[in-house]
């Protein structure tokens, strides 16, 4: 059906910045369109938690922790979506996943994917 597939984490020092990455696509014959997309992270022993995200007309949503360092955004034309992340703290560090809302055609109905997720560190 529909892959997510996540890129830019690492080892960054304290008050250094990442840029992560996500890209859909489709198997050959899918037809999608993407709605929603969004960021999640989740630290050893911690729940996951929304970082970021994207409605289809562009509005934008953040967790009060990462507002004024963290900017989400899409390029539809690529089905991809970042986050350009600075001034990252230790607290930061964390598997981020993106998600999507994601309207597969041949099944007329919309599904929530999920990517594998990238390993993103933040220590001197």
């Amino acid at each position: 059906q529909v892959q997510l597939v996540e890129s830019g984490g690492g080892l960054v020092q304290p008050g250094g910045s990442l840029r992560l990455s996500c890209a859909a696509s489709g198997r050959s014959r899918t037809f999608f369109s993407i709605n929603a997309m969004g960021w999640y992270r989740q630290a050893p022993g911690k729940e996951r938690e929304l970082v970021a995200d994207i409605t289809s007309g562009g509005s934008t949503n953040y967790a009060d922790a990462v507002k004024g360092r963290f900017t989400i955004s899409r390029d539809d034309a690529k089905n991809t979506v970042y986050l350009q992340m600075n001034s990252l703290k230790p607290e930061d560090t964390a598997v981020y996943y993106c998600n999507a809302d994601i309207t597969v055609y041949y099944l007329g109905k919309n599904v929530l994917y999920w990517g594998q997720g990238t390993q993103v560190t933040v220590s001197s």
